[in-house]
């Protein structure tokens, strides 16, 4: 189990925000691996010209667990005045309680029912990210411990010439899309979910709704890149809307 002291400490003084367009704030219960991960789509997203000065994307590493990673959230959000964003906490099951696990998403639907225009979702996964980078490259449906994840990854990394897997690798975003699939981890994951619709999150194992916030993401990639992420429908109906948006 994860130190459950709470470290965290926002990048970024109290100040209000310059709004933008479209805002997300990723909340990450790791204070490596995920924020890792997502940078390098915020990296991209920040040098695509399409939506220059438009999106806003902040990652914040919570070094907390579970409940505390939304609590540290709405802290976030009250401190910096936020108006309009989406607020996303991604945090894995480990061997937490389940009751923890679960309150998050019903946390998440009280504070959306108090205000519309800032909403917080919920990237769990079940055991923990690892299952998640599993998924790209293959369909991966046994309820292991996390143990066996990382041994996967391991040999996986190294039948690919990669390397050893190890936690909290800095260029962990490009290799999962530059080596394994990530449009088939995005159905492989919808797949998985979709077969145990009304479970509850703890029930869902293995599991993840990590490419809720993968696809949210993708829509802002450059063009190149979005289709190792979504399928050419989506992709057609994303660049509809792209042009609409730079009206």
């Amino acid at each position: 189990m994860r130190n459950k002291r709470n470290n965290w400490k926002s990048s970024r003084p109290t100040e209000h925000l310059e709004p933008k367009d479209f805002e997300y704030y990723i909340f990450c219960e790791g204070q490596q691996t995920e924020p890792n991960y997502f940078n390098g789509f915020k990296e991209l997203i920040d040098n695509n010209p399409i939506y220059e000065d438009m999106v806003r994307i902040e990652i914040e590493p919570c070094g907390a667990e579970t409940l505390r990673v939304i609590y540290q959230a709405e802290e976030y959000v009250r401190k910096h005045s936020l108006k309009k964003a989406q607020i996303w906490c991604v945090y894995d099951k480990d061997s937490f309680p389940a009751e923890h696990f679960n309150a998050v998403e019903e946390r998440a639907k009280v504070l959306n029912q108090r205000n519309e225009d800032v909403q917080y979702y919920c990237a769990w996964s079940n055991e923990c990210i690892e299952f998640w980078f599993i998924l790209h490259f293959s369909f991966y449906h046994t309820n292991n411990p996390r143990e066996d994840y990382i041994r996967y990854l391991d040999n996986r990394f190294r039948r690919e010439g990669l390397g050893k897997y190890q936690k909290n690798m800095s260029n962990i975003f490009s290799i999962l899309m530059d080596n394994g699939n990530p449009r088939l981890a995005v159905k492989y994951a919808q797949r998985i979910i979709n077969e145990n619709k009304g479970k509850t999150p703890t029930n869902i194992a293995p599991g993840t709704k990590v490419y809720e916030l993968v696809l949210e993401l993708a829509k802002y990639l450059p063009r190149e890149y979005q289709g190792r992420f979504m399928s050419e429908g989506v992709l057609r109906k994303q660049h509809a809307n792209a042009k609409g948006d730079c009206r």
